[in-house]
């Protein structure tokens, strides 16, 4: 399993990148640390990165109501990081499309 999950890109991330233009957000894997996502944004996207702030998040509760009655659930935990890069530099996450 690899470092790096998915890309954020919610409109909340939207609008932090659009304020900091060096600024992308990343679901990580749970036991990657600040120095192995570093490197793999680096290597995956040949950018120089300043600083990495991670943040770990609890599963929501979530309930439904179904014919058997209600059930109760969690969705996953997970794991998020804050990449900042250098001054000019930049990511384009939809080059390939």
């Amino acid at each position: 399993m690899g470092i790096l999950i998915k890309p954020i890109l919610t409109e909340k991330q939207t609008a932090i990148s659009e304020k900091f233009s060096n600024r992308y957000g990343f679901r990580v894997a749970p036991s990657a640390n600040k120095v192995e996502i570093k490197k793999a944004v680096e290597e995956l996207y040949s950018v120089t990165v300043v600083s990495v702030n991670t943040m770990n998040y609890d599963g929501k509760r979530k309930s439904r109501n179904t014919k058997a009655g209600v059930i109760n659930g969690r969705t996953p935990a997970f794991k998020k990081a804050i990449i900042t890069l250098k001054d000019g530099e930049s990511i384009d996450f939809f080059s390939n499309i």
